[in-house]
């Protein structure tokens, strides 16, 4: 009887570690509002407000609320009441590990190859031709054209090819193909600096502003942001700034549960720049490497909703600088890409292109027209719906996944 008494024993404090541990393990998400379910959210008390001052709607727990009369408020520092976890994978939260970004695009070549593999094929097809014609050369500008690749480098294209034309009536398949890589290659921009702004720097983190219209694939892309940047071994805290879309906060903690990271939200239709400037505090009291932060993807064509972008930028910088602003493009848009891409410059400094979509029927020469009518470098493009399929851009690679 006193042994079965001793098993019972064992087994219930078994079962009590074992719920504490769960609910220690909690979903990692910070909530700025007073909805966040006990034993589930971290949560940081709202400081109270003056008392000769009226408490504003939407209050946040940094003090901002969705007042628009006071754009850029400034919010008063109040010392953290939990200690933040650690912004990285832990046992039981992890259900995959993130694959490094080096050697993505290799690793995901063929995929770009089936769904471009007609203009390579086209192109060493027509330059094969023992004497090439000016209706030859003609159908190589219509190629290039088609493949959305853009007058002024098609011009380039051509021209390059036309000054080595001896050379294509004895060169062996291998060798056209080597020379279609190299011309495609220069009019992607090899030189151009593609690296991302996502290291720490005097003390604060790395700050990636996520900015593009709805149905780019946005909130996805950031998640896919953080795998990679778990994937090379930097911690990340994610902001989910996008309170308009429905859903939206709940898409981006999915994405940051899978990789153990924390996610900072607010109320829905609270103030965007409230949970921006709480997520990089968050982030700068943590000294975790980088935050990424998903904002509105509102309709580029507002003039307004562009000033909310200018001012969650502004908000954010008093906490620290941000060091990168990515643009997402869905590919299969062609030009109208590059229009809203002209609207969202004009709000903030975009510093690199995430192009999204271009497993699909994406024509692969939008990435040359982006950079070329921008002057902005596309630093990641987006190859399929898995998790792992945002890859960092690179020149050389893309070229050769284009002619197959």
């Amino acid at each position: 009887m006193e042994f079965v008494l001793i098993a019972i024993g064992i087994l219930v404090v078994a079962l009590v570690t074992g719920i504490s541990l769960l609910v220690s393990r909690g979903r990692r998400t910070m909530r700025l509002d007073d909805d966040a379910a006990p034993g589930t959210t971290l949560t940081r008390p709202r400081p109270a407000p003056p008392v000769d001052q009226p408490r504003p709607t939407g209050a946040t727990a940094s003090g901002l609320g969705t007042q628009t009369d006071q754009p850029d408020a400034v919010v008063p520092d109040a010392p953290p009441t939990v200690e933040l976890p650690p912004a990285q994978p832990e046992p039981g939260l992890v259900f995959d590990t993130p694959l490094p970004s080096a050697g993505r695009l290799v690793r995901l070549r063929s995929r770009l190859a089936r769904s471009q593999s007609s203009l390579g094929r086209g192109l060493l097809t027509v330059l094969a031709r023992e004497k090439l014609t000016e209706d030859d050369w003609e159908e190589i500008e219509e190629t290039l054209l088609a493949a959305d690749i853009g007058i002024a480098a098609t011009t380039q294209i051509v021209e390059r090819l036309r000054t080595r034309s001896m050379v294509l009536a004895t060169a062996s398949g291998e060798e056209l193909r080597e020379l279609l890589v190299e011309q495609l290659t220069a009019v992607l921009g090899p030189d151009l600096d593609r690296t991302l702004g996502t290291d720490r720097h005097e003390g604060r983190p790395g700050v990636v502003l996520v900015v593009g219209v709805n149905g780019a694939g946005k909130t996805t892309t950031v998640g896919k942001i953080a795998r990679v940047l778990v994937g090379d071994g930097k911690s990340v805290i994610l902001g989910a700034a996008d309170t308009f879309r429905a859903a939206a906060a709940d898409q981006l903690e999915t994405w940051g549960e899978r990789v153990g990271v924390l996610t900072v939200r607010g109320r829905e239709g609270g103030d965007p720049a409230a949970v921006a400037f709480e997520a990089v505090r968050t982030g700068v009291e943590a000294e975790v490497d980088t935050v990424v932060v998903d904002t509105a993807g509102r309709l580029h064509t507002k003039s307004g909703l562009m000033d909310e972008l200018g001012k969650v930028k502004r908000v954010v910088e008093k906490q620290s600088p941000v060091t990168e602003v990515l643009l997402v493009l869905d590919a299969t848009t062609g030009q109208n890409g590059v229009v809203q891409a002209r609207v969202f410059t004009e709000a903030v400094t975009v510093t690199g292109v995430v192009l999204t979509k271009l497993d699909g029927t994406a024509k692969g020469g939008i990435v040359v027209r982006v950079q070329q009518e921008l002057g902005i470098p596309v630093k990641l493009i987006g190859l399929g719906e898995g998790p792992d399929d945002l890859a960092p851009f690179e020149p050389r690679a893309f070229a050769e996944a284009i002619v197959g």
